[in-house]
């Protein structure tokens, strides 16, 4: 059907290159690059296919991706390399004519702030350009935009409140590390919460707001209230809400480490001088954190991630709909050889790459993946890997919480 070209060669990238090859129908020529091609080789070894190639590339280069963009000529460029590298990879695609997708929003390297703007700028190029561009297609940013717009399609003239849970109630047997890039985790965790209320954000402490929540199958897990790209979206999408929060949790084993790393400055994502080199602390402990795509061989229990909808039914009665996916990180490591984190943001990549390639989702202009028809993604989603449930008027919990 066509060519896609892979830029990343992590936890994600790896997940990626081995549904694209399950998939030869659709993804006849897989291209797997990074800035480290032993990594791509490695990959493409293990997955063992016929139709997969690897190249190098620096993804801060635009020249580097344009070079490599002209060589292979891919249909799609499937970006799951560092968020700070969207703008990059994105004007090449312009340059070149290539269709592009996503599963993280852009953020700057000398800030911890993401919001699409920066993206969404792109659109009336992308759109004169006749390109798709697909935003946030992983599971949160992603699958949890997709819930909520079947949700919309499906069951509700109204969506008032919406909350995203996001559980990992896995054990990887490691004092502390992160489920991906320690960089992007750790900044993503330590900003201040927010959430969207009646028109407005809402600002809140790191963490401030928490409360017990329940998952399907793994029980009682304290939740925490931190701020995440899909709100912002979904809130220009879905007008009608008038509460949208995002919710993970987290052990207090991780929370500890984390207030240390924070109280002795290794969080600090500007420079410091040591002994005449210029060094990012947070970039230093990256390095010497376990790395995400090694946790998996020992990784035990399983992710629960979904959306908790409340609002007006189809005939104005009111509603409550709670729509999740729990994966196995044991299942996800037989498969793949990654954990259960790493798995629910590539299979949705897959997917969604799936969906530009065979014509379900054309859209010249950069979108956000709630704007797309939900059901042909969401139909192959069960099937690929990631099985959804729905509960319908069942106990949302979280509007039990003040907020």
């Amino acid at each position: 059907m066509a060519k896609v070209l892979i830029i990343g060669a992590g936890g994600v990238g790896t997940v990626v290159a081995h549904k694209c090859a399950q998939n030869p129908e659709v993804f006849t020529e897989i291209v797997l690059a990074s800035r480290t091609k032993s990594k791509c080789d490695a990959i493409a070894a293990a997955i063992g296919a016929p139709n997969i190639t690897t190249d190098r590339v620096d993804a801060d280069s635009v020249p580097e991706l344009v070079e490599l963009l002209k060589k292979h000529k891919p249909e799609l460029v499937i970006n799951v390399a560092l968020p700070y590298q969207d703008l990059t990879i994105m004007d090449a695609c312009l340059e070149c004519g290539v269709n592009y997708l996503d599963t993280a929003n852009y953020e700057p390297k000398d800030e911890a702030h993401f919001e699409y703007s920066w993206q969404w700028a792109y659109r009336e190029r992308f759109e004169k350009a006749g390109l798709t561009a697909i935003l946030g297609c992983g599971f949160d940013p992603g699958v949890s935009g997709v819930f909520t717009a079947y949700a919309a399609k499906h069951y509700f003239s109204e969506m008032e409140y919406l909350d995203i849970v996001d559980c990992n109630a896995g054990d990887h047997g490691k004092a502390f590390a992160t489920n991906f890039n320690p960089e992007i985790n750790i900044r993503e965790i330590t900003q201040n919460g927010r959430y969207w209320r009646d028109g407005k954000w809402v600002t809140t402490g790191p963490l401030e707001i928490h409360t017990t929540l329940n998952y399907p199958n793994i029980g009682p897990r304290e939740s925490y209230l931190l701020y995440h790209e899909e709100l912002e979206s979904l809130v220009q999408n879905y007008p009608t809400i008038k509460r949208a929060r995002f919710w993970m949790t987290f052990g207090q084993e991780y929370l500890t480490h984390l207030r240390v790393i924070q109280n002795i400055g290794m969080a600090r994502i500007d420079e410091v001088d040591y002994n005449g080199t210029k060094i990012v602390p947070l970039q230093f402990l990256k390095a010497v954190l376990p790395n995400p795509q090694d946790l998996g061989e020992n990784y035990h229990g399983e992710t629960s991630i979904g959306c908790r909808i409340e609002g007006k039914d189809k005939d104005g009665k009111h509603l409550t709909y709670y729509i999740y996916n729990n994966c196995s990180h044991e299942e996800a490591y037989k498969e793949t050889g990654m954990q259960a984190v790493s798995y629910t943001t590539g299979v949705p990549a897959m997917v969604g790459a799936m969906m530009f390639l065979t014509g379900k989702w054309v859209k010249p202009g950069v979108h956000n993946v709630e704007e797309f028809d939900p059901d042909p993604f969401l139909a192959q989603l069960a099937v690929q890997g990631l099985p959804w449930h729905e509960v319908l008027n069942g106990d949302l919990e979280v509007n039990k919480v003040e907020g």
